[in-house]
């Protein structure tokens, strides 16, 4: 049983049971495994680590159950298997590095509810593996299967990486860190295992709310909605803690808010680390943002003697770009944070660490040092369901005619006050809005006139 709908534009994500199971999983393993080792090139094809695939899961019920299926698959495919347990997703990246494996992949359905599972597919030097980069050929292999048996010829080998992870994580952080009284909201997810592992022995005083990793979830673990930071609000006030952290199910992400309770947009907080890493840096000064984001962004790259490097939304267009043009790292609205320094990737922790810093090399407050950069009003992302999503934007570009227009992704109109961007979901029946004005009644005046074109936003 597999619906094909589960294979995304980045992943592989659906309904347990209802859409996928073990005897999926077992084929995706197979396929997965094939495709990756079919990709070694020249010198790799003679090493052994780069013939075997990592493989990691989530704290999910049905975690357990699906990643030994998928373990089976790939065993069955002549492939040698590396399991590295109950992981953060970031996990996965520096195991696929640190033992130069072909490639891995994490059984995971990142900030989705309960009844949700999946895998995320990294190749060599874990690079993400996408519709357009592999996952297409992953599909055809696992749909084209007809049984799930075979002589299980690759090995497994059981490995903690603990505590080489929690080394290449605070490897990152400054010498001196201030007394911080941070409150953590681990969602539920992995985050509630490795905060305290990685970050236990530091001189903060951490605040973890929903720790337990037993596959249920208080809220929903996805910190980009408003409604599930509300308890984290509340003890940053009970305890007047210096900042506020929110994490998603597979700690890849993260959102802060500051110490009045406030949340901080991920492109203000790509703002607010643009001084940070450029005044440190000799090399390449790139730093790439997706294209959602603030004006802020750009103007704060410049100021800072930086180049700034605009991107389509996407962690997979994201990472490309951040190796192609050695940018020292990347934000995306939706919380990812991309480090040249740790292969490329994002990870939650890593960008913890780095806020850590910031606020240990100044005595302001967190709400001190963003204020500065919220000179402009968002609309926030809105949902609009349109039955023709091309003929839409198409509309809009003629509407629109005299404003500066980009298809990086999707349209960006912009003008000398306001600017919006309107791109077309990859999975769902939405054209996505998102736009900045200058002032809040410019936002609203143009807000309008996009409604009445595009109608009423969807509440999903």
């Amino acid at each position: 049983m597999i619906d094909e709908k589960i294979f995304k534009a980045y992943d592989i994500r659906g309904i347990y049971k209802e859409q996928f199971d073990e005897e999926a999983a077992w084929k995706i393993g197979y396929a997965s495994a094939q495709f990756l080792r079919s990709h070694l090139r020249g010198y790799d094809r003679g090493q052994e680590n780069a013939q075997a695939v990592c493989v990691g899961r989530d704290m999910r019920k049905h975690s357990p159950s699906l990643s030994k299926a998928l373990i089976e698959g790939m065993r069955c495919a002549g492939t040698n298997v590396i399991d590295i347990g109950v992981i953060d997703t970031p996990q996965m990246y520096f195991a696929i590095n640190h033992f130069g494996t072909c490639g891995g992949v994490q059984v995971t359905a990142s900030h989705n509810p309960a009844a949700y599972n999946g895998f995320k597919i990294s190749g060599l030097e874990a690079k993400p593996v996408g519709q357009a980069t592999g996952l297409a050929d992953i599909k055809h292999i696992a749909t084209s299967l007809l049984h799930t048996k075979g002589n299980p010829t690759g090995t497994v080998t059981e490995v903690d990486l603990t505590e080489e992870y929690k080394k290449h994580i605070l490897k990152f952080l400054d010498s001196k860190i201030k007394p911080l009284k941070v409150a953590v909201d681990a969602s539920n997810g992995m985050a509630g295992k490795m905060v305290p592992l990685i970050f236990g022995d530091l001189p903060i005083e951490l605040k973890i709310l929903n720790e337990t990793t037993d596959g249920t979830f208080k809220h929903e673990p996805n910190p980009l909605v408003e409604e599930n930071l509300a308890e984290l609000k509340e003890l940053i006030k009970a305890e007047k803690a210096d900042v506020g952290v929110c994490f998603d199910g597979d700690a890849d992400r993260l959102l802060m808010i500051d110490e009045t309770g406030r949340s901080i947009g991920c492109d203000i907080l790509t703002a607010l680390m643009v001084p940070y890493f450029l005044e440190q840096e000799n090399g390449s000064r790139t730093v790439v943002y997706d294209l959602r984001s603030s004006w802020v962004v750009q103007e704060e790259i410049i100021k800072s003697g930086g180049t700034p490097r605009r991107e389509r939304v996407g962690h997979s267009f994201m990472k490309k770009t951040l190796r192609d043009s050695h940018a020292v790292f990347g934000g995306e609205l939706s919380g990812h944070f991309y480090y040249r320094d740790s292969f490329n990737t994002d990870s939650g922790m890593i960008t913890f660490v780095h806020m850590l810093n910031i606020l240990s090399r100044t005595e302001k407050t967190v709400s001190e040092l963003i204020a500065p950069l919220r000179r402009y009003y968002a609309s926030g992302e809105l949902n609009f369901e349109v039955e023709d999503k091309e003929a839409m934007i198409k509309e809009l570009k003629h509407k629109f005619a005299d404003g500066k227009i980009d298809d990086l992704d999707g349209i960006t109109i912009q003008f000398k006050g306001w600017w919006v961007n309107v791109r077309p979901s990859n999975t769902e029946p939405f054209l996505r809005l998102n736009m900045e004005a200058k002032s809040e009644d410019v936002l609203n005046e143009k807000l309008s006139v996009l409604k009445a074109i595009l109608g009423e936003p969807s509440g999903h």
